[in-house]
């Protein structure tokens, strides 16, 4: 299994003081979080949304110029999400790709030289550039480590599943006429994987974020337990580098993966998996309760597996842990049963609770009970 990241890892290992009592996450109020353990990277160069389209699993047209994207099926100026596989079509990292604002002239894209912003996994992030530049060949396109100029930042909780803001008629105006918003220039945006998961957005090291009070920001494991809550993971501290089934964590339902763009590096497998239509495992949400049904005080680590009480065999194994909430890759013929039918493999006192995460797609559901 793999390793976590030192930010996760000490996330973890601080989970007993951060919530020493779980936060009620039905009743968050919208919040603001910095994100420790992601960094920015630059694209930059004549050549950048070439260099990009065939590299990565979505449709990054939309970041160029109007008129090609009005080809492609992803919204202009909305940020892109999407994923770097290896030749196999295996996880290795995930990207959130921004163009950014023209600075100093209003909203809008940069008509001058092309660049492109990426929200990346700050603990993989040396290693990203020099995969990225291995591929990078002959094409004009300059990449480079922007992460102490700028900061990732996620807007989150109840209220906030609203239509997405960005430049032009999209702009978030409460942002931008906010005291902080009329000098950063960087708006926040729409998560581009779901709406339950609130706003994202770059923003300068020196500047504080739209409507975001100084000193009053939210801790990021409070994000990482909104965000585990619906089933999402992040990153290739989350998503197994190298062994992750792009499908199986769910990243076409994430809005991760174009079956229209054409050619990228690792597209002959995931198009045949997603044609074929046989997904029998799904990352889902989970909870460790105790034998008497309370949430679980003993900390779950990630990799344990997961056993079917009813057939005593492995059901799935726990990808994310932090405090009594995670992560895990389940068959889905032993998922979503009564609590209980699942224990932590070795600790049979922790009971494993699913959850059914609302954004699933009705087909998904289906396909578990042909499976059962």
């Amino acid at each position: 299994m793999h390793n976590l990241s030192s930010s996760l890892r000490l996330l973890t290992s601080n989970s007993s003081k951060l919530f020493s009592t779980q936060p009620n996450l039905h009743s968050t109020a919208p919040t603001a979080c910095l994100l420790k353990t992601r960094s920015v990277i630059r694209f930059s160069g004549p050549e950048t949304i070439k260099f990009l389209q065939g590299l990565l699993t979505n449709d990054v047209r939309s970041l160029d110029d109007p008129e090609t994207a009005a080809q492609s099926t992803v919204t202009p100026n909305a940020p892109v999400y999407a994923a770097m596989l290896t030749p196999q079509g295996r996880f290795l990292y995930d990207f959130f790709l921004y163009r950014p604002p023209r600075i100093g002239s209003g909203p809008g894209p940069d008509p001058g030289e092309l660049e492109v912003y990426a929200d990346v996994d700050g603990s993989v992030v040396d290693e990203l550039l020099a995969a990225l530049k291995k591929y990078r060949l002959r094409s004009k396109v300059d990449i480079e480590n922007v992460g102490e100029d700028f900061s990732c930042w996620r807007q989150f909780g109840r209220g906030l599943e609203v239509d997405s803001v960005g430049w032009g008629g999209t702009v978030d105006q409460s942002g931008v006429s906010s005291p902080q918003g009329n000098n950063v220039d960087w708006n926040w945006h729409k998560d581009p994987r779901l709406t339950c998961l609130g706003y994202r957005g770059i923003f300068p090291c020196n500047a504080t974020p739209p409507l975001v009070e100084k000193d009053k920001e939210a801790d990021e494991g409070n994000f990482l337990l909104w965000r585990f809550e619906k089933g999402v993971a992040e990153g290739s501290s989350e998503i197994p580098k190298g062994e992750a089934i792009p499908l199986e964590y769910n990243l076409v339902g994430l809005n991760a993966i174009s079956f229209d763009k054409g050619c990228y590096v690792g597209q002959e497998l995931v198009a045949r998996t997603h044609h074929r239509g046989v997904i029998r495992k799904r990352l889902i949400p989970v909870r460790f309760l105790s034998s008497s049904g309370k949430e679980a005080e003993r900390q779950v680590s990630p990799g344990s597996e997961m056993i079917g009480n009813a057939s005593n065999k492995k059901a799935g194994t726990v990808t994310t842990a932090l405090g009594s909430r995670g992560l895990a890759l389940v068959r889905l013929e032993e998922a979503f049963k009564e609590t209980g039918a699942l224990t932590i493999n070795g600790r049979e006192d922790i009971k494993v609770e699913t959850v059914r995460p609302k954004w699933w797609q009705p087909e998904w559901f289906l396909h578990q009970q042909h499976l059962s």
